[in-house]
């Protein structure tokens, strides 16, 4: 039940590019539907807090579709360059977008799915999701958010009762789905396959989709678009860095051309400023390690670039992407600021500091969880070493741009390494102990709280 029907606002905005650009499918028919996580917050901005257990399992578990919105789920078409390789046989292989709705602020989101069983382009995998897989992304996308890194958000995870079968963890091993919430689904790789098609009709639709729908704005110019999207991937790029965040499958699929970060497989978040830390065990050149996400994300834009040269000349989108570099680095300054929790001073002072950060970072080994605790709640300690002189001294003039003395402060740095992952996990796979992760995720919230 709908507790204010007025937050409710459905749409089907999807469907106006038409049936070339997905598939609509069935979801699975899972054995059980057991709820393990439901986002009330996320739920409240789009009218859905309401809903009871058992309307919320109908609906994202057994995907009884939402009053107004989709009528059936639809699983999207897409290409994209996995690990630089060009993969025309890709698409939503174990997911669907299912409804799309209005939040508070007007934007338009999708509910879409991992998890919800095979579709066309699931080529040998089962669809399905594991239940530790789906505990991860909870945990990754309530930290990222935390932490102002644009974000899909996890939005309900239900338990399924399957016993699955993987390669790269212990199995038999349990089952899940997951709802995310996320601002659009469309992704570099939708490009991808129209420009691979030479469809300049479908291109000039989804250019004018995506600026309509996802920034606001009218007309068809894939410049514009193209000018959008580098200044959005840039600052997700530097987000992710003053996270300490590595994804680990930065692939042209993988980016949202609104620049919101979803789908979180191998993620870590790096326990020090190390530029080689990667988190796919499988990234064995380290192409997505931690100091190479930019990179890779300006490499991603590119791929947007190429695509539109079907639609679009080449000059104006070249100056577009040469300027990745500059929109990065104010990017990166801004973030890292934020988190420091310091007002900023001038360009060229608040470049000195992040500069001097990074070497200090990069040299001492100093945490970066510890240090940007520190440095929010308090002076820099005099036990960071010499190393951390010149950063000291660099930051000093700064003002705080909040009240420290909010009791989270009083604590330990919260963080989101990979150690307490698995522990966390180890109390869910060997005593079905949900309450490391209930902790983990109400902890989460109270640093992202502290944070504003």
């Amino acid at each position: 039940m709908l507790t204010d029907p007025q937050a409710y606002r459905p749409e089907v905005a999807l469907l106006t590019l038409g049936n070339t650009f997905y598939d609509a499918v069935c979801a699975a028919d899972f054995p059980e539907t057991q709820v393990r996580f439901r986002n009330d917050r996320a739920a409240a901005e789009v009218g859905l807090d309401g809903l009871s257990d058992a309307e919320w399992v109908a609906h994202f578990g057994r995907f009884a579709p939402l009053t107004g919105t989709l009528p059936e789920p639809l699983a999207l078409r897409y290409h994209g360059h996995q690990f630089r390789v060009y993969n025309p046989e890709i698409g939503d292989g174990r997911g669907f977008t299912f409804a799309q709705l209005r939040d508070d602020r007007g934007r338009l989101l999708d509910l879409g799915t991992k998890g919800s069983g095979q579709t066309p382009w699931s080529r040998f995998g089962d669809g399905r999701l594991t239940l530790k897989g789906g505990v991860r992304e909870v945990l990754a996308s309530e930290m990222l958010e935390a932490l102002n890194v644009p974000t899909s958000r996890s939005f309900s995870l239900l338990e399924t009762g399957e016993a699955l079968e993987r390669g790269d963890e212990p199995s038999p091993t349990r089952s899940a789905v997951l709802v995310r919430m996320s601002h659009g689904h469309i992704r570099i790789g939708t490009f991808q396959r129209l420009a691979y098609e030479r469809d300049e009709a479908g291109m000039r639709a989804l250019v004018r989709y995506v600026l309509a729908n996802l920034y606001g704005e009218d007309g068809d110019d894939p410049v514009r678009l193209l000018d959008l999207v580098v200044q959005r991937t840039a600052v997700l790029a530097a987000r992710y860095m003053a996270a300490g965040f590595v994804h680990g499958v930065l692939n042209s699929d993988n980016i949202n051309v609104t620049g919101e970060s979803f789908d979180y497989g191998p993620w870590r978040f790096a326990p020090t400023w190390d530029p080689g830390f990667v988190a796919a065990y499988f990234d064995h050149a380290g192409l997505y390690s931690f100091g190479r996400q930019p990179e890779a994300i300006h490499w991603d834009a590119m791929q947007l670039a190429v695509s539109l040269r079907l639609i679009a000349p080449a000059a104006p989108m070249i100056a577009l992407l040469e300027g990745f570099g500059d929109h990065y680095g104010r990017a990166i300054t801004d973030a890292l600021l934020w988190r420091l929790g310091r007002v900023p001073i001038d360009a060229d002072t608040d470049r000195a500091l992040v500069q001097s950060l990074e070497r200090a970072l990069r040299s001492s080994g100093v945490g970066i969880d510890r240090f940007f605790f520190d440095g929010f709640a308090q002076e820099l300690p005099e036990g960071y070493g010499d190393a951390w002189d010149e950063t000291r001294a660099a930051i000093a003039p700064y003002a705080h741009r909040t009240d420290r003395s909010h009791a989270f402060w009083s604590g330990e740095p919260c963080a989101m390494l990979i150690d307490e992952v698995e522990a966390i996990w180890a109390g869910i796979a060997d005593a079905d102990d949900w309450s490391a992760f209930d902790a983990k995720v109400a902890a989460v919230r109270a640093f992202g709280k502290a944070l504003d």
